[in-house]
């Protein structure tokens, strides 16, 4: 067991099995079965969100620590074989950082066909790859965008690329990426904004979802009693639109969505503080060095990287990987007394 310091958890290489089931999947001690898997790329970013990123950005990887192309695919391969994962999410940092993303996504998409891979992006620069992304296998895209107020966008990204955002999002709309989904996370500075930002979605023929901000900034100046609740939000946004709560989409949904002035449009809230989902959690996470992260607010990561390059075959690999899903936490925590942020911030660890 070693421990890095600097944003890098306690790494361990042999997690405990004891009492699991004999089954194939990832399921935990708490019942849960984990079938959506998030694959971090990069932990470089071309934006500095403040509730992401510090200004100086996250330290930089060795390239000999990030999984390479073969290994990502290697990885999801297993994961859907072996682990029954079900639907595949690249994200970063900033996956469009990676220049073999193209290749990452085809040699998924050729592996495991029909399971939807998905991409979580800025959207800077997005335009001029997205074509070919959707060409190679590339099946849904999630857009952040917190703002569609250019001043309030370079204030809270630390970058002036508003307009390259936008045209991200309508080429990926050109490029029949449908629905194309759009996050965004609410700051007190940014929440006056809010139902412009719905109205553009709608506009547009986006779906948005807002995010509730988590502890997860590389700062650590979260507090709950400046965060924007989701019952603020809806305050807010209630005084210019209808709005007809719907329920999730299904139970492991983590947005609650509500119907938008009558019609077929709809807004989610993910209010992963105030209305936690954690028992119906179906996500496992793979970090940019190749490490499994249960949870994100886990600061224990099981290592498949070192595994994989020292000789470990398919099955052994999946053995790691369930016990780390094995002994995942119940939730994460965050009205307890005793609860802290983790080391990694949002940004080293993918969404």
């Amino acid at each position: 067991m070693t421990t890095v310091e600097m944003g890098i958890p306690t790494v361990r290489s042999s997690p405990s099995l004891a009492g699991r089931p004999d089954v194939p999947h990832l399921v935990d001690r708490f019942g849960r079965v984990a079938r959506d898997l998030r694959v971090s790329i990069t932990e470089k970013c071309s934006l500095r969100c403040t509730y992401c990123m510090p200004e100086e950005g996250l330290p930089a990887i060795p390239p000999g620590q990030l999984l390479t192309t073969g290994e990502i695919v290697r990885l999801v391969v297993l994961a859907v074989q072996r682990l029954g994962v079900r639907e595949v999410r690249f994200t970063g940092g900033e996956p469009l950082m990676r220049a073999d993303l193209e290749r990452i996504i085809a040699g998924c998409a050729e592996k495991v066909p029909g399971i939807p891979l998905a991409m979580t992006t800025n959207g800077v620069g997005l335009e001029h790859r997205v074509r070919k992304l959707a060409d190679v296998g590339l099946t849904r895209i999630n857009v952040s965008l917190d703002t569609v107020d250019r001043g309030h966008f370079a204030s809270l990204t630390r970058r002036d690329r508003l307009p390259s955002v936008l045209a991200g999002i309508r080429a990926a709309v050109a490029a029949g990426l449908a629905p194309v989904k759009i996050n965004a996370v609410l700051m007190p500075e940014t929440l006056s904004g809010a139902t412009d930002l719905l109205q553009w979605c709608l506009d547009e023929g986006v779906e948005l979802r807002f995010i509730e901000q988590m502890p997860l900034d590389a700062d650590h100046e979260w507090a709950r009693e400046t965060m924007v609740s989701a019952d603020r939000l809806l305050s807010v946004l209630g005084k210019r639109f209808e709005l007809e709560e719907i329920g999730r989409d299904d139970q492991a949904a983590p947005a609650g969505l509500w119907r938008v002035n009558g019609g077929t449009a709809t807004v989610g809230i993910i209010a992963s503080v105030t209305r936690s989902f954690c028992a119906d959690c179906d996500r496992t996470r793979l970090t940019a060095e190749g490490t499994v992260r249960s949870c994100l607010f886990s600061d224990t990561e099981i290592d498949l990287r070192g595994a994989m390059r020292s000789g470990t075959d398919d099955e052994q690999l999946a053995q790691l990987w369930r016990g780390a899903m094995w002994n995942k936490w119940a939730g994460h925590g965050i009205d307890a007394a005793s609860f802290a942020p983790p080391v990694r911030s949002m940004g080293a660890i993918g969404g």
